[in-house]
């Protein structure tokens, strides 16, 4: 057996208990687990393109570049596309207000949107016939859609987007008449808020979808009213009862109260975004909506001011920060907005 003096052990034990301690730090970093995968979502109010945003893209102009660093900072962004985009079809008799956007509108929404709701009480006013054409026209664009479809079982069905290893799941419904623009049995439409429905739509979105968060958006309410009706208040409890993660709605034309329900956020109308026609400061006035979501659901999320023009374009407000609202898991009061 060869002997090992003295000075050649410490040296030897000195190697060994660095290398147990390299392998054990590394061990331990190994054996840590990854982080948890985050996705920011945001979410705006009602995009009509018809009328003077039309015109402002018919001579070049990008709508939604003023905003565009809010927007396109997001992983996912969506928006209620407010108006068929079309080239046939008739306006709905006794409609008082009908929008038809030219398909050239799709080119800057593009740009900066992922996904449109089409539930909405204005993406019917040309028919069937031009829902189904924008149908078509949105999937050449390449921008998803949710909240309508060829026929009913389309229409309630979700739209599942993946990002950092996260699915969720879009609902779409309309709750603001005229109900003739539903879907059939095989007649393109919008999706209609039956409760029933909306409730097996929800869970189907996780059974079925295989989805980790589920998050409809609404289209309800009465115009130009800041407080949410006890109806809207009603259907949000019962989609958070039924499963979804949040609830965010729109149509009244203005910004409305929010609150947050066994921990998860209602954002009862986040008013207009791009609309022309308006004179009110209220009406002018709407909010972007960003949401950081996890496995667990909304881990933060905050609103943006945007102050729309007479054109109908949307700016950021120079007080966005100040007037925001800002949010955080397991928060019961807002807290003080920073820096996007």
């Amino acid at each position: 057996m060869t002997r090992i003096g003295r000075p050649r052990l410490a040296a030897a034990l000195g190697c060994a208990l660095a290398c147990c301690a390299v392998n054990c730090r590394f061990g331990a970093m190994a054996a840590e687990p990854p982080p948890a995968p985050t996705v920011t979502l945001t979410v705006v109010g009602d995009i009509m393109l018809d009328e003077s945003p039309g015109a402002a893209v018919e001579r070049g102009q990008d709508p939604f570049a003023p905003v565009a660093a809010l927007l396109d900072g997001a992983d996912i962004r969506i928006g209620n596309l407010e108006c068929v985009v079309a080239t046939q079809g008739e306006a709905e008799p006794g409609k008082p207000y009908t929008f038809r956007a030219h398909p050239r509108t799709l080119q800057p929404l593009k740009r900066h949107f992922d996904a449109v709701t089409l539930a909405n009480n204005h993406s019917g006013d040309f028919g069937p016939g031009a829902f189904a054409e924008m149908l078509g026209l949105l999937d050449q664009a390449g921008i998803g859609w949710f909240g309508g479809g060829a026929d009913l079982a389309q229409a309630h069905r979700p739209l599942i987007v993946e990002r950092h290893g996260l699915r969720i799941a879009l609902l779409g419904y309309d709750e603001f008449l005229p109900r003739s623009f539903e879907a059939g049995a095989d007649q393109p439409g919008v999706a209609w808020s039956e409760d029933e429905q909306v409730q097996r739509d929800i869970a189907g979105a996780r059974s079925t979808g295989h989805a980790d968060l589920v998050i409809p958006i609404m289209h309800w309410g009465w115009e130009h009213e800041p407080i949410a009706s006890p109806r809207q208040r009603q259907l949000a409890r019962l989609m958070i009862d039924a499963g979804a993660d949040a609830v965010i709605g729109g149509h009244p034309h203005v910004t409305q109260d929010t609150e947050q329900y066994r921990g998860k956020p209602i954002v009862y109308s986040l008013g207009n975004f791009v609309f022309n026609g308006f004179t009110d400061a209220i009406n002018n006035t709407g909010w972007l909506l960003r949401l950081e979501l996890d496995r667990q659901g909304v881990r933060r999320w905050r609103t943006f001011v945007a102050q729309i023009d007479a054109e109908g374009i949307p700016h950021p407000a120079a007080d966005a920060d100040a007037a925001g609202t800002c949010w955080e898991r397991g928060q019961a009061t807002p807290l003080t907005c920073g820096n996007p």
